[in-house]
């Protein structure tokens, strides 16, 4: 069983976390993660506080294990939510899209662990001085909103540059990312595509099918014109949404095409105007199983990888 400084910061069994992603990441998958060993996620998203505080009332319900909340610091409810996180207490706020910095004495002071999520080794080491106590670095592999560095380039160069433990993420879906995450400098793994696929996730049949078919290059980046850019899978409506911004459409129109086309991929299934988002690592994840499962087998994978993984590829070093 792996043991990192992440493991023993937060007391979970694993050092693999549930992303939070805006609309899958519910207080059912968050605790089904958080019982397998892992660390569980609720995704606040832009939801107000009254329902964040319900989804952590509710995982508290289901799990007596650590979990957080990932706090979009864009959101316009974002004071709500950090102050609602602070009075339930709970054990980890991850954060993106902003500056913590004006929550984190309020967090510190009932000992919750702030996780900032980060694109650059420049962020990392702002986080790091503003009181962060690791940072997640997340490569554009991932789905939803990413930078511009691969997992690969990103995660050494933010382990040197801070002294916190480094969480990966991006392109991680089996045992062979968890280990050369380890290998590249992390101390724990963060996963979002391949919990989209959890029998516990709230995404629908269309969206877990969208994922479990796509092949490697079936993922598109959409809204870099915007400087917010989005990967999800390829379909007829996010192609459009690339030939828009390729015409240079208005961005006042664009937006207004792209609202609320998560919510409509999730909850609905929405071929036709819903963003499905999901990570390069797609054309990996084969079928939906329970979060345990899911668990179980990256650790497992990984374990037994970094065990073996010379003398099982034929590989000596003389």
């Amino acid at each position: 069983m792996l043991k990192t400084k992440i493991t023993e910061m937060l007391g979970i069994r694993h050092p693999l976390f549930q992303g939070g992603m805006a609309w899958v990441a519910d207080a059912k998958l968050a605790a089904a993660v958080s019982n397998a060993g892992g660390l569980g996620l609720i995704g606040a998203a832009a939801a107000p506080g009254d329902v964040v505080q319900a989804m952590i009332r509710e995982a508290k319900s289901l799990t007596d294990k650590p979990f957080g909340v990932n706090v979009m610091l864009l959101s316009p409810f974002a004071d709500d939510v950090a102050r609602i996180c602070a009075e339930e207490k709970v054990a980890v706020v991850t954060t993106g899209a902003g500056n913590p910095g004006k929550y984190m004495d309020m967090w510190k002071g009932v000992d919750i662990k702030v996780i900032p999520v980060v694109a650059s080794a420049a962020l990392a080491k702002r986080m790091e001085r503003a009181g962060a106590d690791a940072v997640i670095a997340e490569g554009c592999e991932s789905g939803g909103h990413i930078g511009e560095l691969t997992t690969m380039a990103l995660v050494p160069q933010v382990a040197d540059a801070v002294s916190v433990p480094v969480i990966a993420a991006g392109g991680i879906a089996d045992g062979r990312g968890v280990a050369a995450a380890f290998a590249l400098g992390a101390q724990a793994v963060q996963c979002g595509t391949v919990f989209v696929c959890a029998e516990e996730s709230p995404a629908c049949d269309v969206y877990r099918r969208q994922i479990i078919d796509a092949k490697d290059t079936d993922t598109i980046v959409t809204g870099r014109e915007g400087g917010a850019p989005i990967r999800s899978i390829k379909t007829k409506f996010t192609r459009r949404l690339l030939k828009m911004e390729n015409q240079n459409v208005d961005r006042v129109e664009f937006e207004k095409a792209a609202a609320g086309s998560l919510r409509k991929a999730v909850q609905d299934g929405n071929l036709d105007e819903g963003t499905f988002m999901a990570g390069q690592i797609s054309g990996l994840v084969k079928a939906v199983e329970p979060a345990q499962a899911i668990v179980d087998r990256l650790m497992r994978e990984g374990e037994e990888l970094m065990k073996n993984l010379f003398s099982e590829r034929g590989i000596t070093i003389e």
